[in-house]
């Protein structure tokens, strides 16, 4: 509809010419209808292919690897490494014991020959405590079971937490971050969201390489840790040890099984199942090139030799965020639904599969019968099966007031949050100290660069490495004035895939000349037209002036492209499907940019020395990305942008790209992506006189 507005605003403009001239030497485009709207559902397409795709590679190379029985060491200790990187494993944890916390108001249990349960906490990072409660048996414990219980749960009643102890084990319930969003937000700035608690700390920590999964898997891992520790009472009880988890507790216990050997079995109830579809679960989900080589099936593989028990019960049920209320708004949609028992048996015999290669126990998944899944688990753990008959029940636990709920659950989120932000500082002397302090002018240059290139590119924002199609240009003439020719361009990327915007081209241009471009880019739900339109009462004038007109008056040729970020939620479902395959949605962007670029660089009167770029608002994300990973932009002009801090993690907005921020993987700050140019100079960035242009 804007298209139709803007054509018919410009129609005193067009005279008697035909609009479906063509460029010479294109092609006629004859597209037509809402060509953004295609351009995100062409990107949809081809990420619904490249996910079937990576699935089957990834069965290809897991079956390959368990069948060579020789190097599936090697194989499996590599991906539990990747894993590891991938969720942000990657922090020192403290050491300490379990310590008992004492609440008012409740006495401590200090019979140890009657069943009992205390509340407990344990270190994990600077600040950060595991918390939860502990279920002690009567007389010396059989082993340590931890039971994750779901997000919304409380661990005063984990899962079979009380027949397990009556049984004679030692359970451990870790107090998971849950689903409100009491605490999303920030006391300093007065701003509040309804992000779940689970989102709010995920978008912190994304940008630093984390995740809130490995956060709460670490948190498992120093649990096992001060379980064992020199002093500990547990020690001996530790040495046979299982982990069992339901709902997002399912999640963090089937991670933990694939990474920490200490894990002797494990019980995941209410998640195992095929996560292709990892784009329609809630944000706090997401894993950056999680799928391109983990499934469930694969994560049980690293699990073995050490058993896994399979429970289809105890899913939550999640139909997305909280509601938005006033200020509390800008959570990302997201639900939580179970899987068919077809789809469950179909993820078990993936990972069959390729236990029956490696000669280790196979999957077993329980029938509807809930409790079977968790007796197996601790029949393993006791090497007798079944189970020896319940004995003397837990002693009555006082129910925990909603005061001390809720205290608990701001800990839990505060510390996490606090940990997070305090990471920024450290990790830009870090990464100053490992790379840019190293960085020096002159050949030794373009060596680091394309080092750099790699992990930025690969690491951070993610490379398409299919090959372009031929860019087969169709063009038509939208108008013409005195001064300039408008031309609407389209480019074949990949399948489904296309370039689109619009060329202006200055009149007087003498034969043979060549004149620089300026690639001028639109913002946040913007269309080419809007950095083209010189009419002040047009859509969208107050936010860029025609600036792409006024400079092609001046006699630069301009180019305004269409970035794939508008419509809504539409275009942010790209970025959620291509995260888990190691893409994000500026990995199609340069892939445009690169394809539109080379383009420019060949028409005849295109100075390919001199195309520069100049983004407005997102465009001027743009800017900071794109010329820094394509060596054809000489110059990237970046207004509007600036305003943003890098020093804060910004939860509040609304895209990030992975771990920008932190020195794994050359994350890096917008100023120092800057400096990724194949000569070794910066890119000149430019703010603009008065206020910052957003919207």
């Amino acid at each position: 509809m804007k298209t139709l507005a803007l054509a018919s605003l410009f129609a005193v403009l067009l005279g008697s010419i035909s609009q479906a001239d063509p460029l010479p030497g294109t092609q006629p485009l004859e597209a037509t209808g809402d060509l953004s709207a295609r351009m995100v559902e062409g990107i949809d397409h081809w990420l619904d292919r490249e996910t079937t795709h990576t699935a089957e590679e990834r069965a290809r190379t897991w079956g390959k690897a368990a069948g060579d029985r020789a190097h599936w060491d090697d194989f499996a200790n590599a991906r539990r490494e990747e894993l590891r990187q991938i969720l942000g494993i990657v922090d020192k944890r403290e050491s300490g014991l379990i310590e008992e916390i004492r609440t008012a108001g409740v006495s401590s249990a200090e019979d140890h020959n009657a069943p009992s349960a205390i509340h407990v906490c344990w270190p994990v990072f600077p600040g950060v405590h595991g918390e939860g409660v502990l279920f002690r048996p009567a007389g010396t414990p059989r082993g340590v079971i931890i039971i994750l219980p779901d997000a919304d749960e409380i661990p005063e009643r984990a899962p079979h937490a009380a027949a397990l102890t009556a049984q004679g084990w030692l359970v451990l319930a870790p107090t998971l971050v849950d689903r409100r969003d009491n605490w999303s937000g920030s006391e300093v700035l007065q701003r509040v969201t309804n992000q779940p608690h689970r989102e709010w700390i995920y978008r912190q920590a994304f940008e630093l390489g984390r995740t809130l999964i490995g956060y709460e898997a670490q948190k498992v891992f120093a649990a096992i840790d001060a379980l064992r520790a020199p002093g500990s009472p547990y020690a001996t009880a530790a040495e046979h040890l299982g982990v069992a988890g339901s709902g997002e507790g399912g999640l963090v216990a089937l991670v933990s099984a694939a990474l920490d050997p200490r894990i002797q079995a494990a019980t995941v109830a209410g998640y195992f199942g095929p996560h292709d579809r990892l784009y329609s679960e809630p944000i706090y989900r997401n894993v950056f090139a999680l799928l391109r080589n983990f499934g469930n099936a694969e994560l049980a593989a690293l699990a073995a030799p050490h058993p896994l028990f399979v429970d289809p019960n105890g899913t939550p049920t999640v139909s997305g965020p909280p509601p938005a209320t006033g200020q509390r708004k800008g959570a990302a949609p997201g639900a939580i639904t179970a899987f068919s028992n077809d789809e469950v048996t179909a993820e078990s015999t993936r990972a069959n599969a390729i236990l029956h290669s490696l000669g280790t126990p196979e999957i077993k998944v329980c029938g509807a019968s809930g409790p079977d899944a968790w007796s197996y688990l601790a029949a393993t753990l006791s090497s007798s099966s079944p189970p020896p008959p319940p004995s003397t029940p837990v002693s009555s636990f006082p129910a925990p007031t909603a005061d001390f709920i809720d205290a608990r659950q701001k800990r839990t989120v505060k510390e996490l949050e606090s940990f997070t932000q305090s990471l920024v500082a450290p990790i830009e002397i870090q990464r100053d100290a490992d790379v840019w302090s190293k960085v020096k002018p002159g050949p030794e240059w373009d060596t680091a660069r394309h080092a750099l290139y790699e992990r930025v590119s690969r690491g951070s924002i993610g490379k398409i490495d299919a090959p372009f199609l031929p860019p087969n240009p169709r063009t038509r003439l939208l108008y013409e004035t005195d001064k300039v020719r408008a031309y609407e361009v389209m480019l074949d990327v990949y399948p489904d895939v296309y370039a689109w915007g619009w060329l202006l081209v200055p009149k007087d241009l003498k034969p043979g000349e060549r004149r620089p471009v300026v690639v001028c880019q639109h913002g946040l739900e913007g269309l080419p037209e809007d950095a083209v339109n010189p009419d002040p009462k047009g859509p969208n004038y107050h936010f860029y002036k025609g600036f792409a007109t006024q400079l092609a008056e001046q006699g630069f040729i301009t180019y305004a492209p269409h970035n794939p970020y508008r419509g809504q939620d539409k275009f942010r479902v790209l970025q959620r499907r291509a995260n888990p395959l190691g893409l994000s949605l500026f990995s199609f962007i340069i892939a445009q940019h690169d394809v539109t670029t080379q383009w420019l660089a060949n028409l005849p009167f295109v100075d390919p020395q001199r195309i520069a770029f100049y983004g407005l608002s997102y465009g001027g994300k743009t800017a900071m990305r794109v010329p820094a990973m394509l060596d054809r932009y000489c110059l990237s002009i970046c207004p509007a942008i600036q305003r943003v801090d890098p020093q804060k993690c910004e939860p509040h907005l609304s895209w990030h790209v992975h771990g920008l921020t932190g020195v794994r993987n050359a994350r890096m700050e917008p100023g120092q992506q800057r400096q990724l140019r194949r000569d070794g100079h910066a890119h000149r960035t430019a703010p603009l006189h008065g206020r910052a242009r957003t919207q």
